[in-house]
């Protein structure tokens, strides 16, 4: 009877050979796994790692994004913890930089690679969470026997992306048990629970870095949190996280290149220098709260010229 590896790789062998890539994304990464980068999925080799001192240089080319994932993978591993699984944070280039687990469960997570320094790209590992996301940038649940490699088929990871401020990607995190006991469906809502926390991060990083911007949610998207608009003073959008590039087809940078947001939203605009004088004058009235003196002392103007402008409206 052949032994659970040598079905594995018949399993891969015969899927890749059937043409499967083209209908299934597992079988798809399994091609790549083989053809591109390859891989062989019987392979016992050790995980590749890199040094404390290339670890301490990942982790400081990851910025502010560290100390804003910190809070949400902390409350991440209070949800899932009791699953037995431990939350990896990784690099653009798979490379696991954070994470967090049970010190009950440490010894199994670093003989697996689930460990910082360990690099965990598809192609060096074959098909995984967090490479598998990387690789096509969307959230991914990697389930036992959808590994590539035999020897990681007692895990199920499921991995969600996290684009910065620019909408490019920055990191994924991952969430990976080795529980026997874990099905199909649990992994599925830990899978979403995954992206959702990933959403939450890029907002933070968002927020982060335009702090004196108005911070708009686009309405009518099912990504809710994920699709958000940095607007400043004059009415321009200088950012948008990826949800909202997609949607809006922006690209570039939009601090050099922005864009009006009434045109975006489809909303009128006050494109006329009487409607904009009239919307200046009434955002002074609401500040004083509706004290004519007041506000023309804030726009620098006697009260006698506010009463004359506001005659006009």
């Amino acid at each position: 009877m052949p032994t659970p590896v040598a079905q594995h790789v018949s399993r891969i062998e015969a899927a890749i050979t059937a043409g499967m890539a083209v209908k299934s994304a597992i079988a798809a990464s399994w091609a790549r796994s083989a053809q591109l980068y390859r891989l062989d999925p019987s392979s016992r080799r050790a995980e590749s790692r890199i040094t404390e001192a290339e670890l301490s240089l990942a982790r400081e080319r990851m910025g502010a994004l560290l100390p804003a994932a910190a809070p949400h993978l902390d409350r991440l591993f209070q949800m899932v913890g009791g699953l037995g699984a431990c939350i990896v944070l990784a690099d653009p280039q798979g490379v696991a930089v954070d994470r967090r687990g049970a010190a009950a469960d440490d010894r199994d997570f670093a003989g697996a690679g689930l460990w910082t320094g360990t690099v965990w790209a598809e192609a060096n590992v074959g098909t995984n969470g967090i490479g598998t996301c990387l690789a096509e940038g969307r959230a991914v649940t990697i389930h036992r026997d959808q590994h590539f490699l035999a020897r990681n088929i007692g895990l199920s990871c499921s991995s969600a992306p996290v684009h910065g401020p620019d909408g490019r990607l920055a990191a994924v995190i991952d969430v990976s048990t080795a529980r026997s006991d874990v099905a199909d469906a649990v992994a599925g809502l830990i899978g979403g629970t995954v992206a959702e926390v990933a959403r939450k991060v890029e907002a933070d990083l968002f927020h982060l870095e335009f702090p004196r911007t108005r911070i708009l949610l686009v309405p009518g998207l099912d990504r809710g949190l994920g699709a958000l608009l940095a607007v400043d003073a004059d009415d321009l959008v200088i950012g948008a996280t990826r949800a909202a590039r997609q949607h809006f087809g922006l690209v570039g940078n939009l601090v050099e290149t922005p864009r009006l947001v009434t045109d975006l939203l489809g909303l009128e605009g006050n494109d006329s220098l009487d409607e904009a004088e009239r919307a200046v004058l009434t955002r002074a009235l609401v500040r004083s709260e509706g004290n004519v003196s007041v506000a023309a002392r804030a726009l620098g103007l006697s009260r006698a010229t506010m009463h004359r402008k506001l005659g006009r409206r």
